[in-house]
């Protein structure tokens, strides 16, 4: 039945009854779903005056849909003591039954039912009584509802027939003077406008702006990433990372065409880090290798921030007198991974560096503590792991509540002197310093399963618009 139908016939209800109507019953006597009955009820409401209508609430007992079920049909473990023939059933046949996983559990706690694992053919279920008595049938758990619908009466002007209201007047109207005869619908001055069409953040950039504010207020200060294209040698060599190391192959990075080669670096500074990959020094004995320049001039999508941390480092080992520092930057990195629910070739990176006497690894716990606190996440752990460029190392995990896992958030340690030391920093100074990702612990804080619905071209567009994903409590 047309909503236009459902109205004309609802008017006609309420002309012949005495007194007025309830849309229940309305909805009941015309077989239609109430939410229909309720439509044209509004409808009305919107013509003017044809109808008053008062809404009522009243509260009963029903049964949910799964006592239903079990009141038609008997309780899972009934249906599934029901389902198997004297000489058995397997068990893979039963969990394919809408009823049967729940159904079995309750069932074999019963003692109705017996699994024998060593059957020829496989698990296979037996019965071990010859009949059940099944008292939940008869015990079905009701839930309080609250209905809620109108007593519609007679409004002051009242009709059968419903005129259109007209909603705009026309140049048309008013040279032929037919406005004077056309009924017009009231303006509503409290409706909501169109919501003007403009740009929006993505929820990533929201978050990106609160992490920021946390380390601005731990007193760190902000470094220049605005280079996505990285030489090898500040990526990688001035890391003390070898020129072997799996990280740097072409399955793990992003090397460019063209330009394929970078040319200038502070000579003295190469010099020294040649001389502790190939012959050690600092008391370290190296990789004891033959470094390549060629290598290390090798052009590439930066692979992580640290490669920001070691110029910005190098910067500060050329002051005359070193000055404590914290440093921290939230940019993206490149990697050449699989990628998977948690994993994309393109990500934030969170780089924080402190660099100061005496630092120790104490020191970097407790100041990742102090940041993921202030994210409202606390659920922590660290894992010793080997970086070429940090000693001691640390894997850094968050529990991630929908995936019910603990996942990796980032990586830390402290600076190797191997990497310091040639920079020309002082003996007696530590760096502390951490790379984490940004998608990742957004992901934990908000329940976000899957990296792809939070980064990527598959990204809901909907969901950018209204999320409001830009305030962290600490």
């Amino acid at each position: 039945m047309a909503d236009a139908g459902v109205a004309e016939t609802l008017l006609r209800r309420i002309e012949k009854a005495d007194g007025g109507v309830d849309s229940l019953d309305v909805a009941s006597s015309l077989g239609l779903d109430h939410q229909v009955v309720v439509g044209a009820v509004k409808s009305l409401q919107a013509l003017g005056d044809l109808i008053s209508a008062e809404q009522r609430s009243s509260k009963h007992w029903e049964l949910s849909e799964e006592g239903t079920e079990i009141a038609e049909q008997g309780s899972h473990e009934a249906r599934v003591f029901g389902s198997i023939p004297l000489d058995g059933l397997a068990q893979s046949e039963l969990m394919k039954l809408s009823f049967g996983k729940i159904g079995f559990s309750k069932a074999m706690s019963n003692k109705w039912i017996r699994l024998d694992k060593t059957h020829e053919g496989g698990p296979r279920i037996f019965r071990t009584v010859e009949s059940i008595q099944d008292q939940e049938k008869n015990c079905v758990a009701e839930m309080l509802l609250t209905v809620k619908s109108y007593w519609i009466t007679k409004g002051p002007s009242f009709s059968t027939t419903i005129t259109k209201q007209e909603t705009e007047l026309t140049p048309d109207m008013i040279a032929n003077g037919s406005w004077k005869e056309k009924k017009f619908k009231p303006y509503n001055f409290e409706a909501m406008g169109v919501a003007p069409d403009c740009g929006h953040l993505h929820p990533l950039m929201k978050v990106r702006t609160q992490f920021r504010q946390i380390f601005l207020e731990m007193g760190f200060s902000e470094m220049p990433t605005n280079n996505f294209i990285e030489s090898s040698f500040w990526n990688f060599d001035s890391l003390f990372q070898p020129q072997q190391h799996p990280a740097r192959d072409a399955h793990d990075t992003f090397f460019l065409s063209d330009p394929a080669l970078a040319h200038e670096f502070p000579q003295d500074y190469l010099e020294r880090v040649k001389k502790v990959h190939s012959e050690g020094g600092f008391g370290s004995q190296g990789y004891k290798y033959d470094w390549k320049i060629e290598e290390a001039q090798k052009n590439i999508l930066r692979t992580h921030t640290t490669a920001v941390s070691a110029r910005m480092l190098y910067k500060l080992a050329q002051q005359e007198k070193f000055t404590p520092v914290k440093y921290f930057s939230i940019d993206r990195v490149f990697r050449n991974e699989t990628l998977d629910a948690t994993h994309l070739a393109e990500f934030h990176q969170i780089e924080g560096v402190v660099a100061d006497y005496g630092l120790t690894l104490g020191d970097l716990i407790g100041i990742l503590y102090q940041f993921f606190t202030k994210l409202g996440i606390t659920k922590l752990r660290f894992k010793p792991a080997y970086n070429p460029y940090t000693e001691p190392s640390m894997e850094v995990f968050s529990y991630h509540e929908g995936l019910q896992k603990w996942v990796e958030v980032g990586n830390s340690g402290v600076f190797r002197p191997e990497m310091l030391l040639p920079m020309g920093l002082p003996e007696d100074v530590s760096v502390i310093a951490w790379g984490l990702s940004l998608e990742r612990p957004t992901m934990i804080k908000y329940g976000i399963n899957n990296i792809r619905e939070l980064v990527g071209h598959k990204v809901n567009l909907q969901m950018v618009y209204d999320s409001p994903m830009c305030r962290l409590e600490s």
